[in-house]
């Protein structure tokens, strides 16, 4: 595995709401200022979901292509849209700024999983067809896994050919009604992906902490933001998704490791500019 620590900052999601945190970032320009702050701090990847005018989640292309345009201007970190998008969203509306825009990287979830009082469904013939869109038009894929049989079911993208190396996986535990995180089930994910496949770890909630810990002893790459944890410390919100990545690159300088660029990002994953 290599000594460079990569950081990806997922800044807004599909769930948090700006009563949970006032300095969630919610428009394109609240956005493009979040992306841009992270990357100063230390974030390579951003993890990208967009909201509508009222502040609700959106797959709108448009919404999509204005956020990355701004984000542009401003930094080279490397954009990995969602596909996953929120609850209740149509394979097809998940799919689309995908095809449209083609950005370096996007999220591809490999299976159904509980969410909460909700579930996000991805059969089969679903995660096939996103994988194929991938492939045709040249975006690299995070492999997410919510559950250790989605692992095993990635494989199957892979041994059909729909999905080429390295693999770039992102673990995400203690999503409530799945897997929580502890250090026997990260173990238990990252045995069960390809050899010398790249992972990021994922700890949602109060488990945000504790999972970069993981991370870095089990050689992954870290993943923080607004998207899976609001607070800071117990009873203390972050003041911003900057405030966030800079504790991730500080643990892991402590740890003697390299914080990884966007470039040494599209190196390692083989991204296409």
């Amino acid at each position: 595995m290599s000594q460079k620590l990569v950081i990806t900052c997922a800044c807004t999601g599909a769930e948090t709401t700006k009563a949970q945190q006032p300095a969630l970032p919610i428009t394109p320009e609240e956005i493009a200022d979040a992306a841009y702050d992270a990357w100063r701090a230390g974030a390579a990847i951003l993890h990208l979901h967009v909201r509508d005018a009222e502040g609700k989640p959106t797959m709108d292309t448009e919404v999509f292509r204005r956020t990355m345009e701004l984000i542009r201007r401003k930094c080279d970190i490397v954009i990995e849209i969602t596909t996953g998008g929120a609850v209740g969203d149509t394979p097809e509306a998940r799919l689309a700024p995908l095809v449209a825009l083609e950005p370096e990287m996007a999220s591809l979830d490999c299976g159904t999983v509980n969410f909460g009082n909700d579930y996000i469904v991805n059969t089969l013939p679903i995660m096939r067809q996103f994988a194929q869109a991938f492939r045709d038009h040249g975006v690299r894929p995070t492999l997410e896994c919510f559950d250790l049989g989605h692992v095993h079911a990635s494989k199957i993208l892979i041994e059909e050919g729909l999905i080429a190396p390295p693999y770039h996986y992102g673990f995400v535990l203690n999503v409530p009604g799945s897997v929580p995180y502890s250090p026997e089930a990260l173990l238990e994910f990252r045995h069960a992906m390809p050899q010398g496949a790249f992972f990021t770890v994922m700890g949602i909630g109060r488990a945000s902490l504790p999972a970069q810990y993981g991370a870095i002893a089990t050689g992954g790459w870290i993943r923080v933001g607004f998207e899976d944890n609001v607070y800071y410390a117990k009873g203390r919100l972050a003041t911003s998704n900057a405030e966030l990545v800079e504790r991730a690159a500080r643990i892991a300088r402590e740890a003697q490791l390299e914080i990884a660029t966007p470039d040494d990002v599209r190196a390692m994953l083989k991204l296409r500019r």
